[in-house]
């Protein structure tokens, strides 16, 4: 086995594993994004422009260079949804996305599993294995799609008719205070409930349980506020990335197929950073686990 996957880790090796392992394997990951998401965002491209976007650049209005940089930047980001044709790729491309991409995601997993194992691999064959649990991973992805719905519309509906009758009753001061506090609260409480389940995939993916929440559930015991900020500041590093990137580029190109390009492929930088973090904390918490299952079992023996 990796030594680094050998002991439990805190905060920053988890980060910093996440890191050093996405540099020093970013060819293979890469090529594994790219093998199932390149076709789609070449699909993309190309109803971009059977629907009229300009390749290179969107001219922004305005007579001054500036003027034209500001009005690309209102306009960049996704392409032109006016006609029927450019919405149904849109629907097309976002179904496709929906299904490829949790594979895309497991075949990492996979070769995260042989790295961990110091064995040999290939994109193709992690591919294969990732394949293999198609059904799997579509069926427990959807349920738990569903069960992230339903935990986040009834606190917004609480929130919301609080805020509104305190507002109408007492003072709109005092409904919008309690509503932030509210949604202050019930976010964090949200956020630490879906980290408790969000290792299913894993669970689905490696050890082959479906749907996987109760194990997810298990192994996440006593590490749920590590792991939502392990989120939360992977979440914020890519999310800086893709402003930076979306800004620079958009600013220069506009609402074009090329600026549509750049941001898919940052889109799957980040992707792969954020698929590596989550395979080293999967990794972790099932070495955590074993742990905790061995000390368990030498306590028992030692008091019989």
């Amino acid at each position: 086995m990796d030594s680094k996957f050998k002991k439990p880790k805190g905060f920053g090796e988890i980060l910093d594993h996440t890191f050093s392992l996405s540099k020093n394997r970013f060819k293979e990951f890469f090529m594994i994004l790219i093998v199932f998401m390149g076709p789609v965002y070449l699909l993309q491209a190309i109803i971009q422009m059977a629907t009229g976007t300009s390749f290179f650049r969107e001219i922004g209005k305005g007579g001054q260079w500036y003027e034209q940089i500001l009005s690309n930047l209102d306009n960049s980001g996704s392409f032109d949804s006016s006609s029927l044709g450019s919405d149904i790729g849109l629907i097309i491309v976002g179904l496709v996305s929906f299904l490829l991409f949790p594979v895309a995601e497991a075949a990492i997993l996979f070769a995260i599993q042989h790295i961990q194992k110091k064995e040999e691999y290939t994109v193709s064959s992690v591919i294969r294995e990732a394949f293999r649990r198609f059904w799997p991973i579509l069926g427990s992805s959807i349920l738990f799609g569903l069960i992230v719905i339903g935990i986040l519309v009834i606190p917004i509906l609480i929130v919301a008719f609080t805020g509104v009758a305190l507002a109408t009753a007492i003072h709109p001061a005092v409904g919008i205070l309690v509503g932030l506090l509210l949604f202050i609260g019930f976010a964090i409480g949200v956020g630490l409930l879906i980290t408790r389940w969000s290792f299913y995939f894993g669970s689905v993916v490696l050890d082959k349980v479906s749907p996987g929440f109760g194990r997810s559930w298990r192994l996440s015991r006593k590490r749920t506020w590590v792991l939502f900020g392990l989120y939360i500041v992977t979440y914020l590093i890519v999310s800086i990335i893709s402003f930076a990137v979306q800004l620079t580029f958009g600013a220069l190109l506009g609402d074009s197929v090329l600026l549509g390009l750049i941001t898919n492929l940052v889109s799957l930088f980040t992707t792969m950073i954020f698929s590596v973090g989550y395979g080293i904390m999967y990794f972790d918490l099932k070495t955590r686990n074993g742990a905790e299952d061995l000390k368990e079992m030498i306590d028992d023996y030692q008091s019989i």
